[in-house]
Formats: structure tokens, sequence, C-alpha cells
């Protein structure tokens, strides 16, 4: 019967467009803290938010961002104070609520026991004492282990990224060690032992779930010509992902203008796109910001708001960009028993997270550009089509995704226009 049912659905789907699903949604990897430290959120009515996953999902978002830490008892207590707190269980249990109330998950391995950035990769303690050869075992273990229990816990990751803004590399070893660094002129051994952790990571992540879509994260979105190097570097080392996924702050790295170059230097791979991280001020920029877009973009709820608006202008010329994540939407101090984070150490929320008379807008209260995401996947029902012409000899998913090669795993895909199953 499910072999007759799937078999009526591709007749019905017809061979000449396959529907290709985007994403929208945010980084709420703090939620539940919020929640016990009573923070108050407010809808635009005015109303109590009771139960924020309900409430996001009335706004039109459609996928959530949960990140997950080695050992996070391990970190320093400011960076625990900034949100280093998430370990497997807590991921676990607001993973399953995450998938509960209807959304995709995404699952952002940190690989460390603190953030891991382009700055800061480092090792997580239990680990550091293991040779290179070791640690690609432990690599492979670990995540197989953490997919392995998200799934008993019925928290399946539908995107899983191997590793978090691993430009320059990752697990480099102890605290602000030089070594193991993946620069482009650096040594050709520390590439080497780079890509052979993303294989493992890999490897492990298509045996658990062979489902989920690999996530490969850069922030170089104001360097495509370093883009490019890393994803040279990842291409010919045989990597197996499926998504390049982008970090674009514009205070960081610049103007629309900028992040368009990077979307075109990425595309040239024939893979699909998301923005995983991006966010904007409402209110007090600080003042070492990298880029002032202040002229462009005002910083307060409005200019916040345009922000989002002409962000999603930007990525839907691009075909391949499918995804849309708000980093730390959910961050709001008010009403809380205790700080949860340091107080206004990052206003970018989508919450207000400041006194009424700094902004001119109420505690809580939700900000303009929210009632924007959801543009992001509008216009289409959330889908675009991609066309496959019948004598178009490329291989395809049944999402509409363009593979690199023919594809090794089983399934059913599409090439020259024909179903084919692969066994």
């Amino acid at each position: 019967m499910r072999r007759f049912l799937l078999a009526l659905f591709l007749g019905a789907m017809g061979l000449n467009s396959v529907a290709q699903t985007k994403f929208v949604g945010g980084d709420i990897s703090m939620l539940p803290f919020y929640e016990t430290a009573g923070a108050w959120y407010v809808d635009a009515n005015g109303q109590h938010i009771t139960d924020m996953l309900t409430y996001l999902k009335g706004q039109g978002l459609t996928s959530m961002r949960v990140r997950l830490f080695v050992d996070p008892t391990k970190a320093t207590q400011d960076e625990k104070n900034q949100g280093v707190r998430q370990d497997l269980e807590f991921v676990k249990k607001l993973g399953k609520r995450i998938k509960d109330a209807g959304f995709s998950l995404m699952l952002d391995f940190h690989y460390s026991d603190t953030w891991a950035d382009p700055g800061k990769q480092w090792t997580p303690s239990a680990w550091l004492s293991l040779s290179d050869a070791q640690l690609k075992q432990k690599i492979y273990d670990y995540t197989k282990d953490c997919l392995q229990q998200m799934v008993d816990a019925g928290a399946t990751p539908d995107f899983i990224q191997t590793g978090n803004e691993i430009s320059y590399g990752m697990l480099w070893g102890t605290r602000d060690t030089k070594a193991n660094r993946c620069y482009t002129n650096s040594d050709a051994a520390n590439w080497s032992r780079f890509m052979d952790l993303l294989k493992q990571a890999g490897k492990a992540c298509r045996e658990v779930c062979p489902q989920a879509r690999i996530i490969l994260h850069s922030e170089r979105a104001e360097k495509p010509t370093v883009l490019k190097d890393w994803l040279d570097r990842i291409k010919n080392a045989g990597v197996d992902y499926d998504i390049i996924g982008l970090s674009y702050y514009p205070y960081h790295h610049g103007s629309l203008s900028l992040l368009n170059n990077a979307l075109k230097q990425a595309e040239v791979y024939n893979k699909d796109i998301m923005i995983v991280e991006t966010g904007y001020y409402y209110v007090w920029q600080p003042n070492d910001v990298n880029h002032n877009l202040s002229s462009t973009w005002p910083i307060s709820p409005a200019g916040q708001q345009k922000f989002t608006k002409d962000l999603i202008a930007k990525l839907k010329e691009h075909d391949r960009v499918i995804g849309l994540y708000w980093w730390f939407l959910e961050a709001c101090e008010n009403g809380t028993s205790s700080a949860v984070t340091p107080s206004g150490w990052y206003n970018c929320s989508l919450f207000n997270d400041t006194n009424v008379k700094d902004t001119g807008w109420d505690y809580g209260k939700v900000m303009p550009a929210m009632a924007e995401l959801k543009t992001f996947v509008e216009g289409t029902s959330g889908l675009t089509q991609t066309k496959l012409a019948r004598q178009d000899s490329r291989w395809y998913n049944l999402q509409g995704m363009q593979l690199d090669t023919k594809p090794q795993r089983q399934g059913l895909y599409i090439v020259d226009g024909k179903k084919v199953i692969i066994k």
C-alpha cells in the first residue's frame, strides 16, 4: 500500500517540476531558560503570549534552530551568562517540543564546550588528550550517539550543522592555541585534518538521520574570495554535504551588496543556501561595530523591520536560497526573576528587551520585523518550483535539489525527466 500511495503521489507531481520547500524561523536555544525565569512576551495587540511556539507558528515561521555544546558546564561564567547552556538533555527536550509543534528542526553542533566561531574553535576539555586519529573517531562516535538519542527522544533533526562558523577549521585544541587553524595559506596538514573531521561527522549524520540535510556553516559573507577558497577545498576533498550555511549580520559583514556577492559565489557550487544566522539592532547599537549602516536602517524598531524587508527582497533574487533564520529571536530580559543574560548585551531580538522610554515600545512586545519574516515564504505558499527539462542529465532529489553526481545512497531521484530508483 505504501508503495502504491507513493506512486500515486509521484504521478500527480508530474515529470517537469517538483516542489522545493523554503524555511523561515530562528535560533531559540534560550527559550526554556527565559520561560523559567518569567520573561514577559507580548503580541502586537498587547496580549500576553503564553505559548511561544504556538505564537511563532501563527506568525508563519516554519523551522527552528538549537545549538548543542559538548559540556557547557566547562564554559566560563561569562560564557554561561551569554547563553552557553545547551547540553544534550536540554536539546532533546527542546527539540521534541519544536517537532511536536510542527516545525522542522535544525541542530547546530558546536563541537566545543563553549562558543564556536571564527576566532574560537576550542576542543572540548574531555577530548583534549586525544590524538588526531582518536579525535576523528571521537567526532564520529559523539555525533552518532547524539543523533541517535535525538531520534529516540522524538526530536529527529531535519537539518544538521556539523560545526558552527567553521571557516577556519574546528577542534583546534586548548583555549588560545594557534594550532590546527585553517587559513588560506596555512599548512596543508591542517586542512586535511579538518576535512577528515567533517567527513567523519557527516558519515554519522548519514547513518543515523539519512533524510536530514547536512549544512556546512561559514560566516565569510563579506569575503567571497575566502569563502571560495573554503568551498573549493571542501569540494576537492569530497566532503559530503547538502547546504551552504551563511551568517549575515550587517553590522559585522557590511551591506547587502556584499552579501549578494557572497551568494553569487556560493551558487557556483550547485548547493542550496541558507542564511542560518542574521539579526539587526532596534536600539543601542554598540560604537565598535564593523559597519554602521544606521543611515540605511535606523537603529529603531522600524529600522530593524526595514532591514528584514530589504534582506528578504535580496534573498528572493537567488533561487538557491531556501532558508532564513533569525539568531536569538527570543531574547527578553524583562520580567525575569534573575538576569538570564547580561542586560542589554544583544538588542537584536524580535521582542523588546529595553525600557519603554528607549524605544517607544512596550516591554516584551514583539518587534514589527517579526511580521516581515513570513514573507520569505509567502507568494509561493512556501514553495518554489524547480523546472526539470526532460533532457536534463543532472540528478535531482524529490525536493528539487540538484545533486553534484549520481547519488550513491538508496532512494528515488529524478534524471532526464524520469523517476529513477537507486537500490
